[in-house]
């Protein structure tokens, strides 16, 4: 899914290293080394756009025809840059993939300490889904407790399940971290920024880990940053799932959302307010509070399982081989979708996401061209992110590559086409040591960073790269910038927005052989240099001091001999 037009300021000071002259000498750890650009080609960029995008390929959905062609294009076309095969001889990863598809709903009820019960309609008041492989979901007389926003943060004296047992109840969670409100960045939850700890993914893998049976988010759209109708349309019809070998047996057995006039309601049931609580829950030290009410539903599920594949092709290092720096960029879409006035139900996902996809063709080929470098290089074409970011969640939790002699990587997710511009977009900005990279590639091109306006809305947790950061892997997102050469911020923000209202997600996401590619070739070349010098480097890129992947980087370094 491409990100919104966001900006970021670049945060560490320039270093500079050793050139890669034949032979250099070792590198300084922590040093950045300057690489030379890469040779892009842009007829290379053009052919794999508009094979990706081609109603051929009808979509690119996962688990269709329209796969199997993906798959054999990029394959063929990795090995004819120069490149090998990256699964100890194979080109893919097979990506085991569960369909589940919830049906036949009763009311959530929901009965107060009085015996009385209230009901509330699915769709309108609430959404749910399962993430186990079951037939039927049975939630019977679970105790609801408020938990705050859901959050345990060893690192910051933070757990808002202290001593409350959550077997068999059902967690109410407040959506975003504790500090959405502030002005700045600053905070216990770096202010306005988003946290990991916010995004609703977190919250019911958190919920699973305290045991509860039942999870349920409390919708507000600001701290959301989406209405309601997006809760309702993504979580009902089928849900897609990597597969788990216990069958999602160690999650709950229910995750949803209500709408915050219904949590208020129940919360009432319970003698409580919702407002005042969820003002107490931004303290630290706020506990867990039993609301004496308990919550039933039932609904059954039908299932489909089907193999997907990521495909990854490598370029081994010439020193350090079994160190490893990554691009990875989502190679599926749509597939067939809602039919547009012409009657065309091809969603081709040309900018979403052939761009990123035939940026990893480009790139190498031009790392073929200039050598390997001192680590290994990999090209990592993941599956099903439109999914939920399922193909790169499957690698992370499968990686072939051990993720301590992971060094870092660079995800790329839909490139706009357009003209040159004078800065760059940077997703989740000043979180990792990676920066100085980035600065350093910025600067040999004479561009910039520029602040980020809406980082409460965390887009750093909504790509593939997020699989891997969660993990410790320090990840950089790197979007089109806003300043055109020509035009400026007003033409950087038309294009954009033109983009996102009549293009994505929709039929119209096209390849056009008129497109300027100018600034799209632009940003390949920063995602070249930003990557050539990680693998030209020796140190060890880690996350900053107090990030929420810090202390999970610092444990796999600790526990490996190898790598970091």
């Amino acid at each position: 899914m491409i990100a919104r037009l966001l900006t970021a300021a670049a945060t560490a000071a320039l270093l500079t290293a050793c050139t890669t002259a034949a032979a250099p000498p070792p590198p300084a750890s922590g040093a950045v080394p300057e690489v030379a650009a890469g040779t892009l080609s842009e007829a290379t960029m053009r052919h794999a756009i508009a094979r990706l995008a081609s109603d051929e390929f009808e979509g690119r959905a996962p688990g269709t025809a329209g796969e199997e062609k993906t798959v054999a294009f990029l394959i063929d076309q990795f090995r004819k840059a120069g490149l090998e095969p990256g699964n100890n001889g194979s080109w893919v990863q097979r990506v085991p993939l569960v369909e589940i598809t919830g049906a036949n709903f009763a009311p959530l009820a929901v009965t107060g300490p009085d015996g009385k019960t209230q009901t509330f309609a699915y769709g309108d008041d609430w959404v749910a889904a399962t993430y186990r492989e079951t037939p039927t979901v049975n939630l019977a007389n679970s105790e609801l407790v408020f938990v705050g926003f859901g959050i345990v943060a060893p690192e910051k004296g933070w757990n808002d399940y202290a001593g409350v047992d959550m077997k068999g109840k059902t967690a109410v969670i407040l959506v975003n971290d504790p500090d959405y409100e502030a002005q700045g960045l600053t905070g216990e939850f770096n202010g306005r920024a988003m946290t990991y700890y916010g995004r609703w993914t977190y919250k019911f893998e958190e919920a699973a880990r305290q045991g509860a049976a039942a999870a349920i988010i409390v919708h507000d759209t600001f701290p959301a940053a989406y209405g309601w109708n997006v809760v309702e349309s993504s979580w009902s019809g089928p849900q897609v799932y990597a597969q788990r070998g216990d069958k999602g047996a160690d999650q709950t057995m229910m995750n949803g959302w209500v709408q915050k006039g219904v949590a208020e309601k129940i919360l009432a049931a319970g003698g409580q307010d919702l407002a005042r609580l969820s003002a107490a829950a931004k303290a630290k030290g706020f506990k867990p509070v039993p609301l004496g009410v308990k919550a039933a539903t039932r609904f059954d599920n039908t299932m489909r399982t089907f193999e997907s594949q990521n495909v990854i092709a490598m370029q081994k290092g010439s020193v350090a081989p079994d160190e490893y720096v990554l691009y990875t960029a989502h190679w599926d879409h749509l597939g067939r979708c809602k039919a547009d006035a012409t009657g065309d139900d091809i969603c081709n996902g040309a900018v979403d996401n052939a761009t990123g996809t035939a940026a990893l063709v480009a790139l190498g080929e031009a790392n073929v061209k200039a050598g390997p470098a001192r680590r290994s290089q990999v090209f990592l074409a993941v599956t099903a992110e439109e999914s939920g970011l399922l193909g790169s969640e499957y690698y992370a939790a499968n990686p072939v590559f051990p993720l301590a002699q992971t060094v870092g990587g660079v995800n790329m997710d839909g490139l706009l086409a357009g003209g040159r511009s004078r800065d760059v977009t940077i997703v989740g900005g000043g979180k990792s040591e990676l920066d100085r990279y980035l600065d350093w590639a910025l600067s040999a091109e004479g561009r910039a960073g520029t602040p980020e306006p809406t980082p409460e809305k965390g887009f750093y947790y909504r790509s593939d790269h997020f699989s891997l950061a969660k993990r410790g892997v320090p990840m950089l997102y790197i979007d089109a910038g806003e300043d055109m050469e020509t035009g400026g911020v007003a033409a950087g923000k038309a294009a954009a927005k033109a983009y996102e209202e009549a293009r994505y997600h929709q039929p119209a996401d096209e390849y056009d052989a008129s497109w300027d590619m100018s600034g799209l070739m632009q940003q390949v070349q920063l995602f070249y240099r930003v990557g050539r010098s990680m693998a030209m480097a020796s140190g060890w890129p880690n996350w900053v001091e107090g990030d929420e992947f810090r202390a999970i980087r610092d444990r796999n370094c600790a526990q490996s001999a190898a790598g970091c």
